[in-house]
């Protein structure tokens, strides 16, 4: 039942990413960086509050965990913490860039290659072991990813960049545990609003005066940012980080379904060929997973 929780968790946080171009294309006349800004203050705000006036107690224990832990593994804990924040500023700016001024679908097979990425990275950095049938799920994706790439050659070095920050961000907080995730994911944001702060008033654009860009970064902020990244940090206590990448293929199926169906971008057969693979992909390796109840069952 822990297990079945961490999984839903992971899966529902990548099905409310694969929504995240309907609340990010009206921005498009907005500049990447401003998004990112104002994405990033909110969310730093919203959880600062939320940390240091609801969440007190919780703050407080952790406070208190953290002075007890042994200096290692508090330098452990505040290395992986805040490289995590300096990925996860890496792969927003990088994906809303590529979102808005080269294609959604660019964007997808950026989540195309990432989960490739995460699941190689995780088997040689954590040791995590992958059965046969998990490594066959690799190798279809590795196909899928062939096939897409041949159509899309002048985007890969943008979907390379945008993929590896978030492997490595997957597979590093796979390792960060010991405190409250909500509480580390608070000190990610707020490390990463830090960063880009300076940055602000030299690059930002002028202020925005519409209030429909408000509510969209809130939108983004909230349902888009904060829950299921919390989700993410959440699933990684118990799911493998081999298995959050695969689930990330959620992500790039619904943005594609979302660029065909409501962008009307443009869609030939290598793609829906290569979209099939990953959706078999996603089968094959949860396999266990999707069909170990009745295997049981049976048994």
């Amino acid at each position: 039942m822990k297990f079945s929780k961490h999984y839903l968790a992971a899966f529902i946080s990548f099905v409310i990413w694969g929504f995240f171009s309907l609340a990010l294309k009206p921005l498009k006349a907005y500049a990447s960086l401003d998004i990112l800004f104002y994405r990033v203050f909110l969310c730093a705000v919203i959880m600062a509050v939320i940390s240091l006036f609801v969440r007190v107690k919780v703050l407080k224990e952790n406070v208190k965990t953290f002075r007890q832990m042994p200096s290692e593994q508090r330098k452990r804990v505040t290395l992986l913490t805040l490289a995590g924040g300096i990925l996860l500023t890496a792969n927003w700016f990088f994906f809303i860039y590529v979102m808005n001024h080269i294609s959604v679908k660019a964007a997808s097979f950026a989540y195309l290659v990432c989960p490739i990425m995460t699941t190689v990275i995780a088997y040689f950095v954590l040791n995590e072991k992958l059965s046969k049938w998990q490594w066959a799920a690799v190798s279809l994706s590795i196909v899928s990813c062939m096939l897409l790439s041949f159509s899309n050659v002048a985007d890969i070095a943008y979907s390379l960049i945008v993929a590896l920050s978030y492997a490595f961000y997957l597979v590093s907080q796979r390792k960060n545990v010991g405190m409250d995730k909500f509480l580390v994911l608070t000190v990610q944001i707020i490390f990463s609003a830090l960063i880009l702060l300076p940055f602000y008033p030299q690059y930002s654009e002028a202020l925005p005066t519409e209030f429909s860009f408000y509510a969209l970064i809130f939108v983004i902020a909230v349902l888009f940012t904060i829950v299921p990244l919390y989700m993410n940090l959440y699933a990684l206590q118990s799911v493998t980080s081999s298995t959050m990448g695969i689930l990330l293929y959620i992500n790039p199926l619904m943005n594609f379904f979302i660029a065909l169906v409501y962008f009307h971008e443009p869609i030939n057969s290598i793609q829906i060929t290569a979209y099939s693979l990953i959706l078999l992909s996603i089968v094959v390796f949860n396999e266990r997973f999707i069909f170990g109840r009745r295997r049981a069952a049976l048994g």
